[in-house]
């Protein structure tokens, strides 16, 4: 089955990405599978040249300290693709305005910029560009990326309607829980590279008396009830789900088997520090040879032009450019 998916090279991964969608990407992955470091979303953002140069090596490093195999599967930097960019241009010939400004992401980082760049409303576009390059049948989604993922749906739809059978039309895929991982100190709000706060957000390679820091000072309750319920105990609830992503029971299993939240937080921190602690390790080893790193991506690539470059072919020939 033919998987496409990527993260933006806009910091440090947290436990929010690691059990939302790469440890999901290591269990998917296949001959068929392509996971990406899509460098040119990271355009939209504030980042300097040098930052973002420097978290595309730190990503790639971070992929294959999670387990993404080259041997297994295809790993490459978007931008080192050129086709992604090409059948974008297709695509926002194809989307609407209208559809783009509905976008909640649009929404919310428009507000807070003043003056945003147009980068910011279409790069939704270059998305549906990115997924519908591979034939990708299923695409591993956050709760906040759904809207997208139907905008890639739609243009997919609209496009086969218009000018022939050209795209697959994917659909998403999530896990039964931790797809959205809570902020340890503000649980109405996700874990987030961009809004981090120090104690709230867990990192992949974080130390592990970080971990148990983090972990011990996570926002609960005060009534000492043990129970997974969301809409009374949010704090808690966070904790549970993240606990069984971990272990694989369900979080009112995890629940019952506890009667006190400091037992809870103990044995979550030590199963938490045992799952990272390899992956920091192997991590470490990975950014001390860089070149080594590139060099897949580079394979990667060129794999991944070749899919690529028949579809958008296929793509450019229905509209009519010759």
């Amino acid at each position: 089955m033919k998987i496409l998916s990527g993260m933006q090279p806009s910091g440090p991964l947290h436990l929010g990405n690691y059990l939302g969608a790469l440890r999901q990407w290591v269990r998917a992955q296949n001959e068929d599978a392509y996971y990406c470091v899509v460098d040119l979303h990271a355009l939209t953002l504030q980042i300097a040249p040098e930052e973002l140069r420097a978290n595309t090596t730190d990503l790639l490093a971070s992929y294959l300290a999670a387990g993404l195999d080259p041997e297994v599967c295809t790993i490459f930097v978007q931008s080192h693709v050129s086709y992604h960019a090409q059948l974008n241009w297709l695509l926002e010939c194809v989307a609407t305005y209208g559809e783009l400004s509905r976008m909640v992401a649009f929404k919310e980082k428009s507000e807070r910029q003043e003056g945003y760049r147009v980068g910011l409303l279409t790069y939704p576009v270059l998305m549906a560009a990115d997924i519908l390059l591979y034939e990708s049948e299923e695409v591993p989604v956050g709760d906040d990326q759904r809207q997208h993922l139907e905008l890639t749906r739609d243009i997919a739809e609209r496009f086969n309607n218009r000018f022939g059978p050209t795209f697959q039309v994917p659909v998403g895929v999530q896990p039964p829980v931790a797809a959205r991982v809570m902020d340890l100190q503000d649980p109405s709000r996700k874990m987030s590279k961009s809004l981090a706060s120090p104690l709230g957000t867990v990192y992949m390679f974080d130390a592990p008396v970080d971990i148990e820091k983090k972990i011990a000072k996570a926002v609960t309750d005060t009534d000492g009830e043990m129970r997974f319920d969301w809409d009374q105990k949010p704090g808690l609830s966070n904790l549970l789900e993240i606990y069984s992503s971990l272990s694989g029971e369900t979080p009112e299993e995890v629940a019952a088997r506890y009667s006190r939240y400091g037992e809870l937080k103990s044995d979550l921190a030590a199963l938490l520090i045992a799952i990272l602690a390899p992956l920091r390790e192997r991590y470490e080893e990975l950014l001390a040879s860089p070149d080594d790193l590139y060099k897949v991506a580079a394979r990667g690539a060129d794999k991944a032009s070749v899919l690529a470059g028949s579809v958008y072919r296929r793509a450019a020939a229905a509209m009519g450019l010759t």
